[in-house]
């Protein structure tokens, strides 16, 4: 019986989806407009792509979403849960307060509820203090009825998890399991306020993920799509299960970019590249590595909000297919940041708009057939070229801070936007544009492996270095597990073990990530 996967993936100007066979061969792939509520993108897109598929509905297995929700509630400062912050690291920590940093119009939203209890642990897995648990019991009465979500974060956490764990237990004795608690040992690395901020983050977007998973569901069920198996995009270029990304929603941020980079790794058998994901909006370049994205070793802003999870290395311009180009008096041609995204459709020139964009520019150099040329027909040359040299340049420029030697390294050039960049680039030492690029964003989402990943710290003295390292990797592949794979195919693809000579017992930090095929 044939096996068919629906791969969809939300971006800033549309919503693409393909389905796949059990080949993964492309069997059908359509492009929506993404709508301002992108429920109703990903709904559109759902109903058309299985119309034109015409696969039998009970055959189609599994269900990807790669989608943006998560970000633009946070960006945009919209439903967002009701946040209770818990920081165990007093007295230790109380010269600074939470959510410090965080723009102010965020802190009014998640700043309701916070308190700071006696307990935490020193860099070595020493208590700083007996943990409180009295003032626990009485802080959950307290909040019973008043928040929906609860961030609690544990000075070194990531060393010793036993406080975290302890005030998870107290807050769902005395609250019950409707309240969603996000553990900080679980989502971030070593560094308290950064790491409390991603945890606080988590915890403030889990009923969008929870109605976005939801509303997934119920836009197949219409279709009559009633056996799939649901998954959600992560930001490492693999899958997680509906329960999970409820568990993890703020994994789910910049999933658009990595899908875009397994995408073009499946369809170029390229390992080890640079990916160009060219939108209407922006480009995103990222960089492939062993056929996974390669990780930023930064902290990283989300909305404003510094955090320290883990994320891709992605480099992002304000170019794309619907980017503005204006002359100026002095004859002079600007491209850019600005665009008219979504909006393209109705306002560029060769759609019979009035705005000049970078899609006009293209066509009118005969390198694209969209809309209709004749619209551009009488464009000045020297503008084209001003223009079209400019944005290519961008573009150089940004593989250029991407590369981490001088050595040309190959480019693969995904979606629709990509029609704008030319057969060759300097730094290249070949330019791909493989079949399907327009919507290599939602493949990457529909063949994703499902992974699962630790980053702890360990003494070696405790078990020896062999038996950590194997209890790390053991984990890792548990994680993977509770995520969604096979647990016969699941194996490690990222181990990275850094001795932290600071820290007494000959400590070191572990991060391992395994990855697996989905479990049937």
């Amino acid at each position: 019986m044939g096996k068919y996967r629906i791969g969809i993936d939300v971006g800033g100007t549309h919503t693409d989806a393909v389905i796949l066979d059990n080949k993964y061969n492309v069997i059908a792939e359509t492009k929506e407009p993404t709508t301002e509520d992108v429920s109703t993108g990903i709904y559109n897109a759902v109903k058309k792509i299985i119309a034109a598929a015409g696969v039998p509905k009970d055959e189609i297995k599994y269900a990807m979403l790669g989608t943006t929700h998560c970000t633009n509630a946070i960006v945009e400062r919209k439903r967002l849960n009701k946040v209770a912050i818990i920081r165990i690291g007093a007295p230790a920590t109380l010269g600074i307060k939470p959510l410090i940093g965080v723009p102010e119009d965020l802190r009014d939203i998640l700043g309701k509820y916070v308190y700071i209890v006696r307990g935490g642990n020193e860099f070595d897995g020493r208590e700083i203090a007996e943990l409180d648990t009295e003032r626990l019991v009485g802080i959950a009465h307290e909040l019973k009825g008043k928040v929906d979500s609860i961030a609690i974060t544990s000075v070194f956490s990531p060393v010793s998890t036993d406080h975290e764990k302890e005030a998870l237990k107290i807050f769902q004795e005395v609250l019950g399991e409707e309240v969603a608690i996000s553990l900080s040992s679980e989502i971030g690395s070593v560094g308290l306020l950064e790491r409390e901020n991603a945890t606080i983050l988590n915890a403030a977007v889990v009923n969008v993920a929870r109605s976005t998973a939801n509303g997934f569901v119920n836009a197949l069920k219409e279709e009559g799509v009633t056996n799939a198996k649901v998954f959600f995009g992560q930001n490492d270029g693999t899958l997680m299960s509906v329960e999970y990304t409820v568990k993890y929603p703020i994994l789910t941020i910049a999933c658009g970019p990595t899908n875009s980079i397994r995408g073009a790794s499946y369809l170029t058998k390229q390992s080890d590249a640079l990916v160009v994901d060219v939108g209407g909006t922006t480009t995103d370049i990222g960089v492939l590595v062993n056929s996974f994205p390669r990780q930023s070793s930064l902290a990283v802003e989300i909305g404003g909000v510094r955090t320290n999870f883990r994320m891709p290395d992605i480099t992002s311009i304000g170019l794309g297919g619907g980017t503005i180009v204006r002359v100026k008096e002095d004859g002079t041609v600007t491209v850019g940041p600005d665009s008219v995204g979504y909006r393209l459709q109705q306002e560029a020139y060769v759609f019979g708009g009035d705005t000049l964009t970078t899609t006009d520019i293209i066509v009118a150099k005969g390198m694209a057939e969209i809309g209709d040329a004749s619209k551009v027909a009488d464009l000045d040359d020297s503008l084209v070229e001003q223009a079209f040299t400019m944005l290519v340049d961008k573009v150089e420029e940004a593989i250029d801070r991407m590369k981490t030697s001088n050595d040309p390294i190959p480019v693969i050039l995904v979606g629709g936007g990509s029609v704008l960049l030319p057969e060759k680039l300097k730094g290249a030492s070949v330019v791909l544009r493989p079949d399907h690029f327009g919507v290599a964003n939602a493949i990457g989402s529909a063949i994703s492996q499902v992974s699962g990943q630790i980053e702890r710290v360990y003494a070696l003295d405790e078990l020896g270095r062999e038996k950590t390292l194997e209890l790390a990797k053991q984990m890792a592949v548990e994680e993977a597990v509770n995520a969604g794979a096979d647990a016969n195919e699941v194996e490690i693809v990222d181990f990275e073990d850094v001795p932290l000579a600071y820290l007494p017992g000959n400590a070191t930090r572990i991060r391992a990530k395994a990855a697996g095929v989905l479990a049937e």
